[in-house]
């Protein structure tokens, strides 16, 4: 094995879109927004679901007698906040796809210019090169 195989460098890290990162700036500079991450992020995990069953068992075992007024209560009020949640990510979601969209729509456009360009270029030195051709030929 070479000096060159021996060495392995890890791959640079996959560059970021300029939307993901526009976008992690802006998140970044709203208190707001970081507050709903930080929520939604903890509510959509395994240790919320643990913390609310242990919660609710404790609750319905040892602190109330009749405890399903209270906990129907306190579970509808959560649901009604948690379903808010889920709509604030899903519109951060569509916003995002949105912008990321256009982005990847100006580039592409600009790609097909730069790519017409190029292939009216080619054709200009290839019909100079024909005609120079023709031309020595005679």
């Amino acid at each position: 094995m070479s000096e060159t195989q021996a060495v392995r460098t890890s791959p640079a890290p996959p560059a970021q879109h300029p939307v993901v990162t526009a976008l992690m700036l802006k998140r970044a500079e709203n208190l707001q927004v970081r507050i709903a991450d930080a929520i939604t992020s903890f509510a959509g995990s395994m240790p919320f679901v643990y913390l609310h069953a242990g919660i609710f068992a404790i609750w319905m075992l040892f602190v109330e007698s009749d405890p399903w007024p209270k906990l129907t209560l306190v579970v509808s009020l959560e649901a009604i906040f948690l379903s808010t949640f889920v709509m604030i990510g899903q519109n951060r979601q569509a916003a995002f796809q949105q912008a990321k969209a256009d982005h990847d729509f100006v580039e592409q456009e600009l790609e097909l210019k730069t790519n017409t360009e190029i292939t009216k270029a080619i054709h200009t030195l290839t019909t100079e090169l024909h005609r120079r051709l023709v031309t020595e030929q005679r």
